[in-house]
């Protein structure tokens, strides 16, 4: 049986665009890139050239709106992701948008509730990377006997990204681009969700140490996001209930790499993400961690544009990410903002 053919409209072509989705796309029968539009006309005409894409639009919201485009890959930084995905559904269009979700819990809301209101639209967020590999043998892990009850999360990720000031600010460190994502919180996050309780009681703190600025109208701009950030949880886990603790840095040198650790009450697992995910696990009364071989049939992984295309044919449902997902790690986001000005814990789930 041959497919309905599902035109594909790329707003912003940024990296991830290029090296996964485009070309995943385009590995998937009777699936076409029918147009793109980037932040300007120059961008926009060398992305087509580039990737070989047939129409150009002057801006977004034309391409939304054309009649010729099905669905919508939103490569943008997360400033736009709300307004595009909320016009798109509006105009008959299935949405893809890249991680983070949205700047804010608010438009992260908003965007759910658009989605709710075109239950025959398709939706989808980029789904945090880490864990796709490993994720299905981590959660065989925690639900072995032998592991125990979950009592301590710690999450590791100290890289020197902003440690150069000589660079320029980069927009992940500016608010009004980002919004409220800090560092690698909130795909750490995500990953995090998929194989723990959801955390009770927040409490975080963080610093700017970085002095990148960049010139921008004529006038300067410096980081408003941390580039330091510790915070300290309550999960909802066992009678004690478990804890945890996040460490995130943009400006350690020789830091530790992205990392989860879950302790147990009878064993611990821990999970390295680099090219190749490692999971270890050890039991009580072992002198040390072993890894933990995962047969190749077993292991996950990038099915991020199938699953879409096969969502929007009915074939399967969304399961990474859903809208409703990126909310809970957006409201996660935001309690940590919420802590960083006030000082103070902040209480989940927040009121709406």
């Amino acid at each position: 049986m041959v497919e309905q053919l599902i035109r594909i409209g790329i707003v912003g072509a940024g990296a991830n665009t290029r090296l996964r989705h485009i070309p995943g796309f385009r590995k998937i029968a009777g699936v076409g890139i029918a147009g793109v539009v980037n932040s300007s006309d120059e961008s926009t005409q060398r992305a087509a050239r580039e990737l070989d894409i047939p129409r150009t639009f002057s801006d977004w919201k034309s391409l939304v709106e054309d009649d010729e485009i099905d669905a919508v890959m939103i490569g943008t930084w997360p400033n736009l992701h709300c307004e595009v995905t909320c016009a798109a559904l509006a105009a008959g269009k299935h949405v893809l948008t890249e991680a983070r979700m949205a700047r804010n819990l608010d438009e992260a809301r908003r965007m759910r509730d658009a989605a709710a209101a075109h239950p025959d639209l398709t939706t989808q967020i980029v789904p945090s990377p880490l864990g796709l590999e490993c994720g299905a043998a981590v959660k065989e892990l925690i639900d072995d006997e032998d592991f125990g009850e979950l009592r301590e999360l710690v999450v590791i990720g100290a890289t020197d990204s902003f440690w150069d000031d000589s660079q320029p600010v980069h927009w992940r460190q500016q608010s009004s681009l980002s919004g409220k994502n800090v560092l690698a919180l909130g795909i750490m996050h995500e990953t995090v969700q998929r194989w723990c309780p959801p955390p009770l009681r927040v409490f975080a703190q963080g610093a700017i140490f970085s002095r990148r600025t960049s010139a921008k109208n004529g006038t300067s701009v410096k980081p408003d996001i941390p580039d330091s950030l510790q915070v300290l949880t309550e999960l909802d886990a066992g009678d004690a209930g478990g804890r945890g603790m996040y460490h995130l840095s943009g400006i350690a040198l020789h830091g530790p790499p992205l990392q989860i650790h879950l302790y147990g009450s009878g064993g611990t697992i821990k999970v390295e993400f680099g090219s190749k995910e490692r999971v270890l696990f050890g039991r009580a009364g072992e002198d040390e961690l072993r890894e933990v071989e995962i047969p190749a049939a077993a292991r996950g992984g990038w099915r991020v544009e199938e699953e879409f295309i096969s969502a929007i044919r009915g074939q399967e449902e969304v399961r990474l990410t859903d809208f409703a997902t990126g909310v809970q790690y957006m409201e996660f986001t935001e309690a940590v903002s919420r802590s960083l000005d006030s000082g103070e814990t902040v209480t989940l789930p927040l009121e709406e």
